[in-house]
């Protein structure tokens, strides 16, 4: 590995990084991390930055701290190989993860022309990357089983994937969902071959679990404590938190908001969604507007960027989505609610309140998916389970039924 290149430029990554705003901490990983490279990396088992990654993922360090690894380790990569210095908008992972690495050419060139395809297509980043996964992890199972290219896979290799000798499902319904998305695109590119697999896949049912809900109790608790001036939220949380709870945005929708989405003149929320890329168009109700106000007049730092919330800390870049779930983590602590293990945080449950709220009000089911931005109205069906009041009028009286008076006993 030539690391000639980093040996003499590394100087003007320090440099940068110091004169636009990075913490000392995170300099300073970066500086240790390049020390060690030059220092360490005469063995011929290190051809590229990937090996020296690998060299911490064989010792049982914590996921945490692999991942920051992996990021610090992709900054210099960028750095070295590309010229690229870090922007403050995407953290540069290093390496493709997974199993695709792992692949057979042949099996690698169907999740390449699929992610192609579908990104001109302008299908969402997040979504092609979960189905090309599952697609990989399913060619990687067929690759282990000693099949080396795509005229050898047999319906018995395949099947073997998803059910278990004893007839166990070993795979779930989403998973072939997503592996049948990719072979659907490829049909172009090897139609019998993809006609053929797709024939291959077993039929599975789909199942769905209750979704946790918030209570009204619980709801009192959120509002109470975004309203409250004296606790460890800020007004960017607030504001955020606001925004889920009265109009039920999904939390990327949350993080792309521009200065521009909200129409004060007309007292309107215009969202492009990430999702579906479908425009919406919400009312900002006074709460929502006095909490976004706030939060402009008050916390939100000084920025030439567009996104309406940024970063407290320099560059000042927009916030992401993970940034949005963290939000809803710290509002369930401060209303002191969900602090159990499993239960739900994201904003999603906010998302889900909203449905479950119009839902009982008697609001059709049609506006009430046109509020929450779905393209399709099955979408609403999930949300069903949690709306108690109609629910209970579908009930059938058992009186009819003889039932022993022991099944009602307390004892």
């Amino acid at each position: 590995m030539n690391l000639q290149n980093l040996r003499e430029n590394y100087p003007k990554l320090i440099s940068y990084m110091d004169t636009n705003g990075y913490s000392k901490t995170y300099i300073d990983k970066i500086k240790r991390e390049i020390k060690k490279i030059l220092s360490s990396t005469n063995s011929n088992r290190v051809s590229c930055y990937t090996d020296i990654y690998q060299e911490y993922a064989k010792t049982s360090y914590a996921n945490d701290y692999l991942r920051d690894k992996r990021t610090i380790i992709g900054v210099i990569e960028q750095f070295d190989v590309h010229g690229r210095y870090p922007d403050g908008k995407r953290r540069h992972e290093l390496f493709e993860r997974g199993a695709y690495p792992l692949l057979l050419p042949e099996f690698k060139s169907i999740i390449d022309y699929y992610s192609e395809a579908e990104k001109k297509r302008g299908k969402k980043i997040t979504t092609i990357y979960t189905e090309s996964h599952n697609a990989s992890t399913f060619f990687l199972s067929l690759q282990q089983k000693g099949i080396d290219n795509l005229i050898k896979i047999t319906e018995e290799a395949v099947l073997s994937i998803f059910m278990a000798p004893d007839g166990t499902r070993l795979r779930s319904h989403s998973y072939k969902k997503n592996i049948t998305a990719v072979l659907r695109v490829c049909i172009p590119y090897h139609p019998e071959i993809c006609h053929r697999i797709l024939a291959f896949l077993p039929t599975l049912r789909e199942t769905r679990k209750n979704i946790q809900y918030l209570t009204s109790e619980e709801i009192q608790k959120v509002k109470k404590a975004l309203a409250h001036s004296k606790n460890s939220l800020t007004l960017c949380d607030k504001a955020i938190g606001m925004l889920a709870l009265y109009t039920g945005l999904r939390g990327c929708d949350i993080a792309g908001l521009t200065l521009d989405a909200i129409d004060w003149n007309r007292d309107l929320i215009h969202v492009t969604q990430q999702k579906t890329v479908f425009p919406l168009e919400l009312p900002l109700i006074a709460i929502v507007g006095n909490a976004i106000y706030d939060y402009l007049i008050s916390e939100r730092p000084h920025t030439e960027s567009r996104y309406l919330f940024v970063s407290q800390n320099k560059p000042y870049d927009r916030l992401k989505s993970g940034s949005i779930g963290n939000v809803a983590a710290r509002i369930m602590k401060a209303a002191n609610i969900r602090q159990s293990k499993g239960d739900r945080k994201g904003f999603h449950i906010f998302r889900h309140y909203i449905a479950t709220a119009l839902l009982e009000n008697g609001v059709p089911q049609v506006v009430i998916s046109r509020t929450l931005g779905h393209t399709s109205p099955d979408s609403l069906e999930a949300y069903l389970s949690a709306d108690f009041p109609h629910l209970k009028e579908c009930s059938i009286s058992i009186e009819r039924f003889p039932v022993a008076e022991e099944v009602f006993s307390h004892e």
